[in-house]
């Protein structure tokens, strides 16, 4: 990669107070347990995802390459036919009719030359979605455009806590109902996925991102915590939170720190990184994870169409 770095603004950027809050779930998947209280010192984060027009402006004055369009090295593949290791990513197929939710082989499929550029594989392109998040993005690659901002990615208890945006004990970034007086809220999956998808604002007759935006912010002034695409922090991702010592929820005194993540597994080709906040594809029948507590991990290899990320400067 080549070119320097720009000057740290806070333009488009939200200044988050800092706090002690309850991070994590009792309520839904095990992997949101065992809710702990963590410390998070002031920061600034992105008030919405890295746009393609924010990426394609950091691709055109540094020449970086993304992973989803580098060439595959066999080595780390050795049981796969190196005619199948060709530069692409992960795209979404509605099998168009009810299947099983145990096999996600029936809505994934890889797409060569898919990628940030061609979202859809070859053939596709941004027309229309400029203000769209940047998606088909590597862990590598949102590390690279945040260093050039003069930025970081957020840690997961920073995008949790913002995430929240004040409401520390509620579901959703905006409260405790999915739908407030049947307004919709965010970009996720409405109908019965994979199959059967009811457009929403700002979409069209098929899944996929809008516009940075489209939908209401939370109380810091965020948009797009809950759905649109997954994003990144610097997490390693474990089945559970490291929980303090002695309960589930310890008092502030004995808060965990947010500066503190754990190391990856050892002996992990491809350690994974802690995503947040659901996507398009998240269905109350299948992921439900369009919330601040949720959360998954991704190998820092993987590109799909619902994953982005936006960037933090500690104050």
């Amino acid at each position: 990669m080549s070119g320097n770095a720009v000057a740290v603004g806070r333009k488009g950027m939200a200044r988050v107070p800092g706090g002690v809050f309850a991070m994590g779930s009792l309520d839904f998947f095990p992997e949101e347990q065992p809710v702990r209280e963590v410390v998070v010192e002031p920061f600034w984060i992105d008030i919405h995802p890295v746009t393609n027009a924010a990426f394609h402006r950091f691709v055109r004055e540094t020449g970086y390459v993304t992973m989803a369009e580098r060439e595959i090295d066999p080595a780390n593949f050795p049981s796969a036919d190196p005619a199948d290791l060709v530069p692409g990513a992960l795209v979404f197929r509605s099998p168009g009719k009810p299947v099983p939710l145990d096999d996600w082989h029936l809505w994934w499929s890889y797409v060569p030359g898919a990628n940030w550029r061609h979202p859809g594989g070859p053939g596709t392109n941004l027309d229309g979605r400029t203000h769209h998040p940047v998606t088909h993005i590597a862990y590598a690659d949102a590390a690279a455009y945040a260093e050039w901002a003069g930025k970081t990615l957020p840690n997961e208890a920073q995008w949790e806590f913002a995430a929240r945006g004040g409401l520390d004990a509620a579901t959703f970034p905006w409260g405790a109902e999915f739908a407030p007086r049947g307004r919709r809220m965010a970009n996720t999956w409405m109908g019965r996925f994979p199959w059967e998808f009811l457009p929403g604002k700002g979409q069209t007759t098929q899944p996929g991102t809008t516009k940075v935006g489209t939908y209401p912010p939370n109380g810091y002034g965020l948009f797009d915590v809950a759905g649109n695409v997954w994003e990144w922090t610097t997490d390693y991702f474990r089945p559970e939170h490291r929980a303090p010592a002695g309960s589930c929820c310890a008092p502030a005194t004995s808060a965990a720190r947010a500066d503190a993540p754990p190391e990856p597994e050892f002996g992990e080709r491809f350690p994974r990184r802690v995503v947040k906040g659901g996507s398009y594809l998240c269905a109350p029948n299948y992921c439900l994870r369009y919330r601040p507590a949720a959360r998954q991990g991704q190998t820092e290899d993987t590109a799909t169409c619902h994953l982005g990320f936006r960037c933090a400067v500690s104050e």
